[in-house]
C-alpha cells in the first residue's frame, strides 16, 4: 500500500508518516499544502491519500477541494480525510461524489491505532469508514416528516452502522445477531426509505446519503 500524507501540522503529518512505516506501510510522501500533496500525486501515483479538511492557506476546505482533484487526477485513489471535528457538510459532500474508497474520520481516532489502521485498510480495499462520532450527533437529532422516523431502533442501528462502512457480517457481529438477521433489517430499511432497486442506483450508498444528509440539513 502507497500512501500519501497531506497535513499542514508537522508533528502530526511526521508521527502518522511513523506509525504507518511502523505497520510495514510505504509512505511515499508527505506534503504541508495542497500544492505539494497534487504534486506527490502525480510523481508517486499513490494508492491511498491522507488528508487533512483544513489546509494552508484558509485553513477552510481546501484538503476536501484538494482530494476531489487528486482522485479525479487519479481515478480509483482512495482518500481518507482526517478532521479535528465533526463537520458533517464536508462527510455527505465527500460521500455525494460516490463512497467507495472513501474514509472520514476524526483526528483523535489516530490514537487509536487499531481503530485507525482498520479504517485505512478498508477505504484502501474499496470500502467506506465514516468516524462513530459524526453518526453518534446524527443520531441525536430528529426532524418531522423524516423518512428515518419509519425505522425502528434496531434498524435505525443496522443504518448507523452503514453509515459507519460496515459490512453485513461485521454488523452481524457488532450486534450479536446472524446475517440473516442483518439482511432482514437491510431490506426492512430499504422499503421504508422507498428504495426500490434500480440498475443506476446501490441502495446502501443512498440509504447512508439519506441517513447523513438528514442529519446535515436538520
Amino acid at each position: 500500500m502507497r500512501i500519501v500524507i497531506a497535513e499542514d501540522d508537522p508533528l502530526l503529518r511526521e508521527g502518522l508518516a511513523l506509525l504507518l512505516r511502523a505497520e510495514a506501510l510505504d509512505v511515499v510522501a508527505t506534503a504541508a499544502d495542497p500544492d505539494g500533496f497534487l504534486k506527490a500525486i502525480d510523481e508517486c501515483e499513490p494508492d491511498v491519500a491522507i488528508v487533512d479538511v483544513r489546509m494552508p492557506p484558509t485553513h477552510t476546505d481546501e484538503g476536501i477541494v484538494a482530494a476531489v482533484e487528486a482522485r479525479r487526477r487519479l481515478p480509483g485513489l482512495a482518500v481518507l480525510v482526517l478532521s479535528a471535528y465533526v463537520e458533517q457538510a464536508f462527510a455527505t459532500e465527500l460521500l455525494s461524489h460516490g463512497s467507495a474508497r472513501l474514509g472520514y474520520l476524526l483526528k483523535e481516532r489516530v490514537g487509536r491505532v487499531q481503530e485507525f489502521l482498520s479504517a485505512l485498510h478498508r477505504v484502501a480495499e474499496g470500502g467506506t469508514a465514516i468516524d462513530p462520532e459524526v453518526v453518534a450527533q446524527l443520531l441525536t437529532r430528529s426532524r418531522p416528516d423524516n423518512r428515518l422516523d419509519r425505522l425502528s431502533p434496531r434498524e435505525r442501528d443496522v443504518l448507523a452502522l452503514m453509515a459507519e462502512g460496515l459490512g453485513n457480517a461485521a454488523i452481524a457481529e457488532r450486534l450479536v445477531v446472524t446475517d440473516g438477521a442483518v439482511h432482514k433489517h437491510i431490506r426492512s430499511i430499504f422499503a421504508k426509505l422507498d428504495l426500490a432497486p434500480t440498475d443506476r442506483t446501490d441502495r446502501r450508498v443512498a440509504a447512508v446519503l439519506q441517513y447523513l444528509e438528514s442529519g446535515h440539513r436538520r
